[in-house]
This record gives structure tokens, C-alpha cells and sequence, in this order.
């Protein structure tokens, strides 16, 4: 009813104000909602989402906002919403819940709880009224009624029976055979992507399509150490694939969550902040082993629109963007052809008709009816240098042309009803953005790029990185620090997750690879031994989700496959073998090898899932060089060693520039041979391996070709 408000009102999450008026008297998450389900005695309805769920929104209009089922619900149930991107914890305890009593998952995940917070039901999507084979809400909830009335020793031991079954399935993968993943994992991987791949559109499997970028990043490193050209072509054609379809925003950039159809032309147009990090890190690196300008491109673009639409006053990145705008799903990007017309001049209308594929009746058939619906999705079936020979025009041309009319179009969509954006900043999504953002910047030459991610790891080393005395920032030393995962609205909130430690890591690795401000590094260092005191499964290896002495679930999340983003082990693990190569810590180097043996039972029976972890075995199998680069004063000289540094692809490799500035601090966090290697008015690079320094390079070329793997 108007005016009221529920519980949610008091909260930060943009999902949860979402669900803040609704006539459901939702609760947040904790121990007041948990004590209210005990005291009624009554079930819990646990509904988990996120702000830019399209199907999230669909329940809430058919459900939520209706009186009537809202009723309902309060009347059997006690209701909690979770924004699942405020709590990973709970989302991923309750989603291996609902893959084990359903077989599948996705948002939203209804689960019905007992009192102690065992699951005995779940479900995604629920419709208000029965139909098409599925129970509505207005029969479900009488139905759960009088089970939990009549039947409440079955529900309690189904409910039970699921935790512990859960709870002894995570044991069992604690207490398997560990041995290192290796080679072997990586052919068994590469073989099973090969099998998959879909060699006529790119991708692998059939639609929907997800980008996967991970997989990418592994053939990548796959190919450079076994020559393999196949892996390369998969790589190639993928991302060629991707940035011709309508899941790339062809008018604003950036990409969209995944393709529904098999052609990566038919978008589900969310826009995800993950996606756009790891599908940048995907196209550098492509760019600096195919010879494919459009690669490199593509990378810029994406940063483009990071930097343009998701990024926040003070310096962060906002969460995503929805695929809904008023109401419709997509409509803010979809045009019918009389739109162009009117916005470009005759012969430009026609160019850009022609090149995006637009017709007249639409150019893709609405889902549920299969009708043409006069909308066109931009997407491109060729590449511009085959428009521009088509059309006997010259590409510098065809390019001008295009890109004017692209400007164009975009004018117009600007003043159009945006769709929802979540301005959240999430510390382990902001850390992947750190990264790509400094490894694009520094290969592509690109200092926006990098200041862009100086700026988003000094916000978040002072708002969210925090010790007993409050904020310690990038400089402070305090071993007690720890992260806070959630910004937003001027306030810093919830306690880290093992991926802020992970992704923040990862991101200041690289961004020490692109600045050489020995401050990254130090944090770095700082971070990963906060996280090892508070993640470390000491027992089984590898890495909790939460903290120790942290609230108790029925059971404890430690992940390691990697789905929509690389699980925080994976990231770990690299991170891990990195730092030890970059301050010679053996201990990284031991715990790098026991995260990957706590899972290698898991790697070795399906090494397809766990391709972002096998990215760190290919560091691992790959020469353990490290290169300094070492002058009294940058010059000239040095910045010719790092633009051979900046062209090769050595993923792998640890870098250091050791100037009299740097020295001290390097000396510090790096007290190996190559931090005492003699500085002199030229710029020298030093390649070592460990402690011994195998090679001393005074010319960029030979530095270029060393790392390229020919003989120097």
C-alpha cells in the first residue's frame, strides 16, 4: 500500500531498497530475523537476488508488489531478502543447495528454511498463479502451511539431511588425495575446451553463450608454453566472435552478461563490472599475441565505457547495469530502422542499416512469441575491412564514417530512460578492475588507463581496508588490518570475503607491474598475510569464503571452480606464485602449491571447470624468471626496456624497476639478489631466476627476444 515501508528501508543495498516498499515484511539477513522465524515458530522464505536481475524483477512485480500473495506470505512465512553481491556466503551455501535438491540454480533463489537455517526446499523463479508445470505462489504457501503443520519431523529430517550431506561433501573434498595439478590437467583441459568449442561462431557449447574469458586466459597461456596453434585459433575466433555480435554494445561499448543465442548476437543486456575486468584482461592479452588490431582495441573500449558509465565520484566502479529500463527488458538499447533514419542522413542511414544488420520487421524474434518485433540489435556478421572491400571504399574511410554515425546514434541513446545502475562498490570486483585496468594500461601504453586503477586502489587501501584504529591506507603497516567488502552512500560496511583479499591482491600485483610504486607491493604483501591469518584452511589447504570466527552457517563455502568470475582459491594461487617470484618468499611459493593440491582432486577429475586455476599452473610450468631493471635515474633507456617489456606476453613474469628512488624499498620487500643488483647511469635488465641472475641485457631487443622465448 502506498506509503508503506518495510524492514529494508534501513538498508544500503539498492536490491534491498528495491524490495523496501513492498507489502512483504521482508527482513534483512541476522540474528533479529533468525530469533522472529524461532519465536512464530514459523519457516523461513529466504529470497536471494541481486539490483539488475532481470528475473528478479519480474517476481517482484508478479509477486512482491501484489497485496495479495504479499499476504500470503507474511502470514505462513518470515520473509528475508539477500542481495547476493552484499552476501557471497549466503548465496553460495543456499545456491549448492538448490543445485543439490534441484539440479540447477540462478536468481532469484527462493529457499524455505527451518528455524535453525536448514534448506528443505528451493526454487528460482516462482510465478503468483500455477501454470505451465509450475506451482504459483498462492498454492505453494498453503501447501508448505500444512506440511510444516502436519509433517515437521519430515521437514526437520529432510532439512537435516540436506545440511549435513552438503556439510560432508565439503569434508570429502578436504580429505581427498592431493596431488598438484600439472600438464596433465592442462591437456585434459585443453582437450575438453577443444571438444566444446564451437568452431563455426566461436564460444564453446551451444546458447546461451557466456564469454568465459577465463578460458581464453588459459588457452593464452596454454599456447605460449606448448606452441599449440589450435588453443591460439580458439582465442582468436572467440574474441573476434564476441566484439562483431550484439552482445557487445556496438553503439556504447562495453559488454553485455551473455548471448542467448548461439551467434553471440541476441543479448541478455545486463552489464556487469566483472565481466567488463575480465573480458579487458582477455582482449590485452590476445592483443600481444595475435596480430589483430581490433584486439587491442576492443580492450580500450572496454575501459571506455568502464571509466564513462560505471565509474563513481570517488573513484571506484559502481556494480553494473540493468538490462530493464522502463520495465522492458533491453529497450534502451534496441532501435527500429525509421529511428535511424530520422537521427542520420540518407547515405549514412544506409551505411549504418546495412553494416548492423537492421531490417525493416526487426532482425531477432521475440523469445516467447517468436515474432518479428520491428526492434534490431546492432551486431556486425563481418569484419569492417570486408564492409569496407564489399562497398569499394577504402577502411580509413568506412571507419570515419561509421564512427560519425555511431556518434550520432549514441547522442540520441543518451537522452532515452537509462536502465538501473547499482552504484555499490564491491572491493573483489573493484580489485579485478584494478587489475585490468593496470595491465591494459601499461601493455597498451595507456596512462589513463593506469591512473584510472591508481585511483581506484588508493579509495579502496583507504576507505575499506581497515584496522583497530579505523582507515590505515596504502601506507599504513598495520598487520591487524582486514577489508570491508561493501561501499556505498558515503558508508563502508560488512566484513571482507576471502575474493576482496584475493581480487584486491591480484589487482595491486599489477598494478605494481604497471607503476612500479613499491606502495602496491607492500600492500599486496600486507593483504595476502592478513588473509592467510584469516582464510587459511590450515587442515585441508586452500582458502574459506569466510572468516575464521565469523558467523556459523551449516556449513562453511571454501570455492574453487570457476564460474561467472575465478574463484577466489584460483585468483589465490596465482596471486601466491606471483608474489614469491616478485619478493623471493618461499612461503608463497609452499602455499601457492597447497591451495593447489587442496583442490587437484577436484582439477584432476574435470579440469574443463577450473581453467582460471589451471592459469597458475601454466605460471608454474613456465621459466621462474624475474626482471630488473635497474638505472640510477629513469631515462630514456629505461623506458625502451619497458616498452619491450610492455610488448611481450610473459604472464608469468616478475618485474622490477630498481632506481635510486626505489631502492630502499625494494631492498625491504625484496631481499633477494636482484634487489642488490649495482645501479649505474644506464639502464640495465638484470634476468634472474631465484636468487641467480642468468642474464645482464643493456638493448631492448634482446630483452624483447628473451622474453619472446628466442635465444638473446
Amino acid at each position: 500500500m502506498a506509503g508503506h515501508a518495510n524492514a529494508l528501508i534501513h538498508e544500503k543495498s539498492p536490491y534491498l531498497l528495491q524490495h523496501a516498499h513492498n507489502p512483504v515484511d521482508w527482513l534483512p539477513w541476522g540474528e533479529a530475523a533468525l530469533a522472529k522465524a524461532v519465536s512464530l515458530d514459523k519457516p523461513i522464505f529466504l529470497s536471494i537476488g541481486y539490483s539488475t536481475c532481470h528475473w528478479c524483477h519480474v517476481m517482484e512485480r508478479e509477486c512482491f508488489e501484489d497485496a495479495e500473495t504479499a499476504a500470503l506470505l507474511n502470514d505462513v512465512f518470515v520473509c528475508i531478502k539477500v542481495d547476493r553481491e552484499e552476501r557471497p556466503d549466503l548465496d553460495s551455501v543456499y545456491m549448492l543447495a538448490c543445485q543439490a535438491m534441484t539440479g540447477s540454480g540462478g536468481w532469484p533463489l527462493n529457499i524455505l528454511l527451518t528455524t535453525r537455517g536448514w534448506p528443505f526446499y528451493a526454487a528460482t523463479y516462482i510465478p503468483k498463479l500455477s501454470g505451465f508445470g509450475r506451482m504459483g505462489l498462492m498454492e505453494f504457501a498453503p501447501t508448505v502451511r500444512r506440511i510444516w503443520t502436519d509433517k515437521r519431523q519430515e521437514v526437520e529430517d529432510t532439512a537435516r539431511q540436506v545440511a549435513e550431506s552438503l556439510a560432508g561433501a565439503a569434508g570429502n573434498v578436504a580429505r581427498a588425495a592431493k596431488a598438484l595439478p600439472g600438464a596433465a590437467e592442462s591437456d585434459e583441459a585443453y582437450r575438453q575446451l577443444s571438444g566444446h568449442f564451437d568452431a563455426s561462431r566461436g564460444g564453446f557449447g551451444e546458447a546461451p553463450k557466456f564469454p568465459s574469458p577465463h578460458n581464453l586466459l588459459f588457452l593464452l597461456r596454454y599456447f605460449k608454453r606448448t606452441g599449440q596453434q589450435p588453443a591460439l585459433a580458439m582465442v582468436e575466433s572467440t574474441l573476434s566472435s564476441m566484439r562483431l555480435g550484439g552482445v557487445f554494445d556496438q553503439v556504447g561499448l562495453g559488454f553485455h552478461r551473455y548471448s542467448t543465442d548461439a551467434f553471440w548476437r541476441l543479448p541478455h543486456f545486463e552489464k556487469m563490472l566483472y565481466d567488463q575486468a575480465m573480458l579487458m584482461l582477455a582482449y590485452t592479452e590476445a592483443s600481444l599475441v595475435a596480430d589483430n588490431p581490433v584486439f587491442a582495441q576492443t580492450a580500450k573500449e572496454i575501459a571506455t565505457y568502464v571509466l564513462r558509465d560505471l565509474a563513481l565520484p570517488e573513484g571506484v566502479f559502481a556494480c553494473g547495469e540493468d538490462a530493464d529500463s522502463e520495465g522492458v527488458e533491453g529497450k534502451f538499447y534496441v532501435w527500429k530502422s525509421a529511428e535511424i533514419k530520422e537521427i542520420l542522413s540518407p547515405d549514412a542511414a544506409a551505411l549504418f542499416l546495412a553494416a548492423f544488420n537492421f531490417k525493416d520487421e526487426g532482425n531477432f524474434e521475440d523469445e516467447a512469441t517468436g515474432q518479428k518485433t520491428g526492434e534490431n540489435i546492432p551486431y556486425l556478421t563481418v569484419d569492417l575491412a570486408r564492409i569496407a572491400s564489399d562497398l569499394g571504399v577504402a577502411p580509413d574511410e568506412l571507419d570515419e564514417r561509421l564512427d560519425a554515425a555511431l556518434h550520432a546514434v549514441f547522442a540520441v541513446r543518451q537522452k532515452r530512460v537509462r536502465p538501473h545502475r547499482d552504484d555499490k562498490a564491491l572491493t573483489d570486483w573493484n580489485g579485478l578492475a584494478v587489475a585490468a585496468l593496470a595491465r591494459s594500461g601499461f601493455a597498451l601504453n595507456d596512462e589513463r588507463l593506469i591512473g584510472a586503477s591508481r585511483r581506484a586502489a588508493e579509495f579502496l587501501l583507504s576507505r575499506l581496508t581497515v584496522g583497530p584504529n579505523g582507515p590505515i591506507g596504502s601506507d599504513g603497516s598495520d598487520d591487524a588490518a582486514g577489508l570491508l567488502h561493501r561501499f556505498r552512500d558515503g558508508e563502508a560496511g560488512i566484513d571482507g570475503f576471502f575474493d576482496d583479499y584475493a581480487y584486491l591482491v591480484f589487482g595491486l600485483i599489477e598494478l605494481y607491474q604497471a607503476d612500479f610504486n613499491p606502495a602496491w607491493l607492500a600492500a599486496a604483501v600486507r593483504l595476502t598475510d592478513a588473509s592467510i591469518k584469516r582464510f587459511r584452511d590450515e587442515a585441508g589447504g586452500g582458502f574459506y569464503l569466510t572468516a575464521h570466527g565469523g558467523e556459523e552457517l551449516f556449513m562453511r563455502p571454501k570455492e574453487s571452480q570457476d564460474g561467472a568470475m575465478p574463484s577466489g582459491n584460483s585468483v589465490a594461487m596465482g596471486n601466491l606464485l606471483r608474489l614469491s617470484r616478485l619478493t623471493g618468499r618461499e612461503d608463497y611459493r609452499a602455499l601457492a602449491e597447497e591451495t593447489g593440491r587442496a583442490f587437484g582432486a577436484l582439477v584432476a577429475a574435470m579440469p574443463g571447470g577450473f581453467t582460471h586455476m589451471l592459469c597458475a599452473v601454466e605460471d608454474m610450468l613456465a621459466p621462474a624468471r624475474q626482471v630488473t631493471i635497474a638505472a640510477h635515474a629513469p631515462s630514456g633507456q629505461t623506458r625502451a626496456m619497458l616498452a619491450a617489456l610492455r610488448r611481450s606476453y610473459a604472464p608469468g613474469l616478475a618485474v622490477h624497476l630498481r632506481t635510486d628512488a626505489s631502492k630502499e624499498a625494494l631492498a625491504a620487500l625484496a631481499p633477494y639478489t636482484a634487489a642488490q643488483l649495482p645501479l649505474e647511469d644506464t639502464a640495465t635488465a638484470y634476468v634472474c631466476s631465484g636468487e641467480t641472475c642468468v642474464s645482464m641485457l643493456h638493448d631492448p631487443e634482446s630483452l624483447e627476444r628473451l622474453l619472446q622465448g628466442e635465444k638473446g
